[in-house]
């Protein structure tokens, strides 16, 4: 598992990508990868090498929602795995995030 952050080119958007796991043992790691940048316009979150989310991850998914601003925040989910976006449809998370 690892999780890594950078500026977008413009600084406007944080990208976060998540590759292996997106379990329990990477909440430390997710929180850092964001609250390290402080608040941003929108927030992508890379999830092409994510292989697995568990309950935890979905918490997490909603805790970065919760710092961006709740209802009024720009995060989007991209380049997710079909099995990754099933679980973010079943669980209609896909009601609260950009999926792309």
């Amino acid at each position: 598992m690892a999780i890594t952050s950078t500026l977008s080119d413009d600084k406007k958007s944080l990208i976060i990508k998540v590759e292996g796991r997106f379990d329990f043992n990477a909440l430390q790691d997710f929180r850092k990868s964001y609250e390290k940048h402080g608040k941003q316009e929108s927030y992508i979150l890379d999830l092409e090498e994510a292989e697995y989310l568990d309950s935890s991850a979905l918490g997490m998914l909603l805790a970065l929602r919760d710092y961006a601003g709740g209802d009024k925040s720009d995060v989007r989910i991209v380049n997710a795995i079909p099995d990754v976006k099933k679980i973010l449809t079943i669980t209609k998370l896909d009601e609260l995030f950009k999926i792309e």
